[in-house]
């Protein structure tokens, strides 16, 4: 016989027989249907929670493989000896680029400056909306895949040219096509449209860039450019590049260690700059450096979400072993007699694996259509754009093999375990499931419980650690504070005209420029030398250009002195510095000191009180302020609330667009901006305490499960009980105790395990929260009165029935 014929001959005899074992698996499951429900409402929500996860990590876990060359591109990055620590930066010198094709080309297929996804002002006609783009050398088109839909390869020839995204494109121009026209970009430059590209998607790294212009479009529009060709010291671009074909990552980065090292002057060298190349598939999961070293990222998350998927997903399977196993004895009977008419021990564990594979398979529908539902509100809370992959192929086959290992893996106990009975001693009555046979069952209770009151316990102490944060003094007022990113010279032009109409309406209390937004560093300098400096130690300090009444605006705090005042002319060569720059340089009596800064005597007005500008996790960095006149890019403003904050931000719009037509009026709320800082932990929060929540749930529902067996089990016990004189409360006491002290024995092992991980966890932060002991109290409170809740619904129902009817059945 053929193989064919083979085939064909062992599918008509195994049709009949799996058809056969549908049939007695429907009928099973119908005629439970409590049963049924706990096992598929548990797996449905396991399954769902498990799948949503999975999209997550999926994303995650492809992040920029949109990008062809995704093994071979890199960011040159450097560590710094910085302040006696070694800093990373993603920031390199102008000529990097250039002294990378000449001295190492051969290692190198492409290498791109490029400045960072910054906002720009982009116009067509009367059309001016803000945009983001990046400046980048013409080889970055083909680095990073873009793809072109309409325009040629040679869309960078003209240095005033631009790309545009496919939805930038339509935003400006509707159906009409966008190639050669022209549009104005932040108010000076002219520009020409010759191509459209493909919009990245949201996992890429360029994704929100709406246009490319090319660098030598950069460098003309910025004079000062000319004079960084070939200054070392100042790092203020990004540097990408694609490695040779034949090339090996490591080994090139290693040979460009000290391509910077061997061009910096005497002074730049004292922070003994080592460059590297961080590989794209690091980009997005291994963000975070200490001490020069990889220290994680977004990986944490991965891995975190990824254990809680699948712990979730083993407690609903938990749900269907415990109930199987529970139910033992009722399906004795059935297994004894279909042993005695020449059943196999292998056909009857291939009929429990077919009863728990089908609960899989209605569980996994039910999922499907609980994630479809549930999606709207993860992607808000995990900050994504998630969707069912109906179109994919290896999704629905993984989905396939997900749902039949998940039946498998639910059904595997109970069918071993009840495929073991011995048929003569099942058929004679002399069956007994054992004094041990409830232990497994225990044992996966506590297993439950552990990892419910374990996920409890973790998602307390990440919000407590967010509010921990969100509660350090600021050292500035953030309230009705905004502040507006400046494109063009306009507003600085008409500064003091602008403030002056706007506080005479009433609109404002408050204005000023600064360099830096308060919620963030955008500038850092060296070559700062005070009086007991150590002469070899390298120092970079954030140094923040601001104009007169910054402080009164943002509400600064003095500890000593004053503010600028344009009553000293000296102010111009003064620098006010923080609390923690006055520790770290050992200033005893700080305001009138001499700082040099690049060779230039400065000296302090005045000390103020910390400002968080940075992380609100770490300590602040010590600090310097120092007057600019030149244009800030950003402008604060403080808000009148008493004239009704949306009635002066009108006022507010209406005089800029007098003086800065072209300005868009896109303020941001300075509380709004620094409540993002802790996005990333209250997203984990967020999603830790849904599914701690789904989790308690599932694990009732089984505690739920398993009361209601007992109960039913032992109503002949009660009716005797009951008859015997025994009250409902000694009754319940009864039946709740078992279920308690498992949930007792779970809290005291959880509660280690969640210390050790919880405690590790806040170790990536310097500022943190201290573990009380009442967190591990009000979750135990909380999971015990839940449990009590859970047992009593079915414990009191029993002992509150009528014992005649229990005792005539028996």
């Amino acid at each position: 016989m053929t193989w064919r014929q083979v085939t064909n001959e062992l599918m008509k005899l195994t049709k009949p027989m799996i058809k056969n074992y549908l049939k007695i698996a429907i009928r099973n499951l119908t005629r439970h249907k409590g049963h049924t429900f706990i096992n598929i409402a548990g797996l449905s929500v396991g399954m769902a929670v498990a799948m949503l996860i999975g999209l997550w990590l999926h994303d995650e876990l492809s992040f920029n493989k949109y990008y062809q060359n995704y093994d071979r591109i890199a960011q040159v990055m450097q560590n710094q000896s910085n302040n006696g620590e070694v800093l990373t930066m993603p920031n390199e010198p102008l000529p990097l680029g250039e002294e990378l094709r000449k001295s190492y080309g051969s290692d190198f297929k492409y290498v791109t400056m490029a400045t960072g996804a910054g906002m720009h002002t982009l116009a067509s006609g009367d059309k001016i909306l803000t945009q983001r783009g990046v400046y980048f050398e013409p080889q970055a088109l083909d680095m990073f895949s873009v793809k072109m839909v309409k325009g040629g390869g040679a869309v960078f020839n003209d240095p005033n040219s631009i790309i545009l995204s496919e939805s930038a494109a339509k935003a400006y121009f509707g159906d009409e096509d966008p190639v050669n026209k022209i549009m104005k970009l932040d108010n000076k430059a002219v520009v020409k449209v010759t191509g459209v590209y493909e919009d990245q998607p949201a996992n890429a790294t360029l994704t929100n860039a709406s246009f490319f212009c090319p660098w030598q479009l950069f460098i003309n529009g910025n004079p000062w450019m000319e004079g960084l060709k070939n200054e070392w010291g100042r790092s203020a671009f990004l540097c990408y590049a694609q490695i040779a074909d034949h090339a090996d990552m490591d080994k090139v980065s290693a040979k460009i260690k000290n391509a910077k090292l061997n061009k910096c002057n005497a002074d730049e060298t004292r922070h003994k700059p080592e460059l590297f190349l961080h590989p794209m598939g690091k980009w997005h999961l291994y963000t975070d450096f200490k001490n020069g070293v990889s220290a994680g990222g977004a990986i944490q998350y991965v891995w975190l979400f990824g254990i809680i998927g699948i712990f979730v997903l083993v407690l609903a399977c938990i749900n269907f072993m415990n109930l199987s196993t529970a139910r033992s004895e009722k399906r004795a009977k059935e297994v004894g007699i279909r042993k005695a008419v020449g059943s196999l021990r292998g056909q009857l564990i291939l009929q429990f694996l077919t009863e728990s594979v089908t609960i899989a398979i209605v569980s996994f529908m039910i999922a499907i259509c609980l994630v479809q539902v549930s999606l709207p509100y993860f992607n808000q809370v995990a900050g994504k754009q998630l969707g069912i992959l109906w179109h994919d192929n290896m999704f629905w086959l993984v989905c396939a093999g997900f749902t039949i290992i998940t039946g498998l893996l639910a059904g595997s106990y109970p069918a071993f375990y009840l495929s073991s009975f011995k048929a003569v001693k099942v058929l004679k009555g002399t069956f007994k499931t054992g004094r041990f046979s409830a232990v497994p069952r225990r044992a996966l209770i506590v297993v439950q419980f552990t990892v419910s009151v374990v996920l409890i316990i973790g998602t307390v102490i990440v919000f407590r650690q967010i509010r921990f944060a969100q509660g350090r003094v600021l050292g500035y007022n953030k309230d009705n504070l905004i502040s507006l990113s400046t494109f063009g010279p306009d507003i600085h032009k008409n500064f003091a005209v602008i403030k002056d109409e706007l506080l005479k309406t009433g609109a404002i209390t408050q204005m000023a420029e600064s360099g830096s937004p308060t919620t963030s560093i955008g500038t850092f300098s060296g070559g700062l030398d005070w009086k007991a400096k150590d002469p070899n130690m390298a120092v970079v300090f954030p140094n923040i250009d601001i104009s007169y009444d910054y402080g009164k605006t943002i509400g600064w705090q003095f500890k000593s002195g004053r503010d600028f005042s344009k009553a000293f002319a000296t102010d111009s060569s003064g620098f006010i510095i923080n609390e923690t720059a006055v520790k770290y340089m050992g200033l005893k009596n700080p305001v009138g000191e001499t700082i040099k800064w690049n060779g230039q005597p400065y000296h302090v007005v005045g000390v103020v009180k910390d400002l968080i500008m940075d992380s609100p996790y770490q300590p602040v960095q010590p600090s310097i302020f120092h007057l600019s006149n030149d244009a800030g890019r950003i402008v604060f403003m403080k808000i009148n609330a008493a004239a009704g904050t949306s009635q002066s931000l009108e006022k507010v719009e209406t005089i800029l667009k007098k003086y800065a037509p072209v300005q868009p009026f896109n303020y941001q709320f300075v509380d709004e901006d620094y409540a993002q800082k802790f996005g990333s932990e209250k997203r984990t929060g967020q999603l830790a305490s849904s599914f701690a929540v789904l989790a308690i749930f599932i694990s009732c529902l089984g505690l739920f499960g398993m009361a209601s067996f007992v109960a039913e089990q032992r109503t002949g016990e009660i009716g005797i009980r009951k008859v015997l004189g025994a009250s409902v409360t000694i009754l319940w006491r009864l039946l709740s105790a078992e279920f308690v002290l498992l949930v007792l024995l779970s809290l005291f092992i959880a509660m280690p395990v969640a210390y050790y991980f919880m405690h590790k966890w806040l170790q990536q932060y310097e500022y943190r929260a201290q573990i009380s002991w009442w967190i591990f109290a009000s979750a135990s409170a909380g999971a015990f009165v839940i449990t009590l809740i859970t047992v009593s619904l079915h414990t009191l129902k029993a002992a509150m029935a009528n014992p005649v009817k229990s005792l005539r059945s028996e």
